[in-house]
């Protein structure tokens, strides 16, 4: 990892993210929550691949400085990721070859995706979310559900809504 701004690689500006690693990372993991809890296989997927970009992002808003160049070219995260952190290489590779079918996806195309192949990139997001907040180090803490809650006096445990045994 460059030690100092003058050996960070650079950019094009127009990419960088106008968020903090941090932020970015929330709202990956924010994503991860979403794709989980979504039943759609394709937008699953597409959720997923979607926090997986918001986590290379992070990565680059924390690695890379800006240089100033013209907007002719669409650049992919995953290109920029590989060159400012190459021992992500493997994942920018990844992320990139799903970039196709999560478009298909997001366009509403039926089953683009099966469930199998959403979970698993449900699974690998998840992991390459923790890879980038380690390489940062923003590890996640996760949190336990229950614990955010107070108990109720008199009553059942229960979230609301949940129906007794």
């Amino acid at each position: 990892m460059p030690t100092s701004p003058a050996q960070a690689p650079t950019v094009p500006a127009h990419v960088l993210p106008h968020r903090t690693p941090a932020q970015l990372l929330v709202v990956a993991r924010q994503g991860l929550t979403e794709a989980a809890r979504t039943r759609p296989d394709g937008l699953r997927y597409a959720a997923a691949h979607l926090a997986a970009l918001r986590a290379a992002a992070a990565l680059l808003a924390a690695r890379a400085r800006p240089a100033p160049t013209r907007r002719n070219r669409i650049t992919s995260v995953w290109i920029l990721l590989a060159s400012v952190a190459p021992e992500l290489d493997e994942w920018a590779t990844y992320f990139a070859a799903g970039a196709s079918k999560r478009a298909a996806a997001e366009a509403g195309i039926p089953r683009v995706v099966t469930a199998r192949e959403a979970d698993d990139l449900l699974r690998a997001a998840e992991q390459f979310v923790t890879v980038v907040e380690t390489a940062l180090g923003l590890a996640h803490q996760p949190t336990l559900d229950g614990l955010h809650r107070p108990a109720r006096l008199g009553g059942s445990d229960a979230a609301p809504g949940a129906a007794a045994a």
